[in-house]
């Protein structure tokens, strides 16, 4: 397996950001090819992050072809829309160690 996770810092306006992640951005991630499953969660207030984007897949080699498809480059794209900054974007293999 091989995790895509993307980690958002608190946003100038949460609201803002809110509407337009899910409105727009999450339809584009729900095009990415090859993902097992993926999920959006707010933080509480007063967390180190404000949101958590996660994908799963197969394989880094599943991860990097969805990455490159059409639709990964899109939602490249469209990160700078409203993203803030420091914002991370990190992948890495998951080695499963309980539950299914």
């Amino acid at each position: 397996m091989h995790k895509l996770l993307v980690l958002y810092p608190e946003p100038a306006d949460r609201t803002a950001f809110e509407q337009y992640y899910r409105t727009h951005h999450l339809p584009l991630a729900a095009r990415l090819p090859r993902v097992r499953w993926s999920r959006f969660s707010v933080a509480l207030d007063g967390a180190p992050y404000a949101a958590v984007f996660e994908a799963e897949f197969d394989s880094r080699e599943d991860y990097v072809a969805a990455m490159a498809s059409p639709e990964g480059q899109a939602v490249q794209a469209d990160v700078p829309n409203y993203a803030p900054p420091g914002t991370l974007v990190l992948d890495f293999p998951v080695e499963q160690l309980t539950g299914g």
